[in-house]
């Protein structure tokens, strides 16, 4: 791609001249597949082997239609999303607790709950609080500080 020109021209208009002097225009379409394409390969090789590794794995799932990524405008909103929480190690998670504590929540596995998206936070505070103060702890007993 060309630079702009120093007598003004902005970038979106050398774009623009770029793309008319091009035998065929790069439709929006196009440019979301070239994307998807080109980042597809790290994606499956750096980024989904990472979720072998978390011990709590936070999934949003959007409720709206998006299979058509040409058209869609906007990122689904919380609202619009379920989030979709698994715990690699289940034991000692108190899911009875979780459940009551977030509206419209429901076990879809023995180590999987399905929180409202507007729920996320709410759902991370009552999860990770523990986990910290059980951290904070055995630092302390590891330090001989309590």
């Amino acid at each position: 791609m060309r630079k702009a020109s120093a007598a003004g021209e902005s970038i979106f208009e050398s774009v623009y001249s770029e793309r008319k002097l091009r035998p065929s225009p790069v439709t929006a379409a196009e440019t979301v597949t070239d994307t998807l394409l080109r980042r597809l390969p790290d994606y499956v090789n750096f980024i989904c082997p990472q979720f072998t590794h978390t011990h709590v794995n936070f999934q949003r799932v959007p409720v709206v239609d998006t299979s058509n990524p040409f058209i869609s405008r906007d990122i689904p909103s919380p609202d619009e999303s379920m989030v979709v929480i698994r715990f690699a190690q289940p034991k000692g998670i108190d899911f009875q607790y979780l459940h009551n504590m977030i509206d419209g929540s429901w076990m879809s596995r023995a180590n999987t709950i399905v929180v409202p998206g507007g729920k996320m936070e709410l759902a991370m505070q009552l999860i990770f609080t523990p986990f910290i103060w059980r951290m904070v702890e055995r630092r302390k007993r590891t330090l001989g500080l309590s």
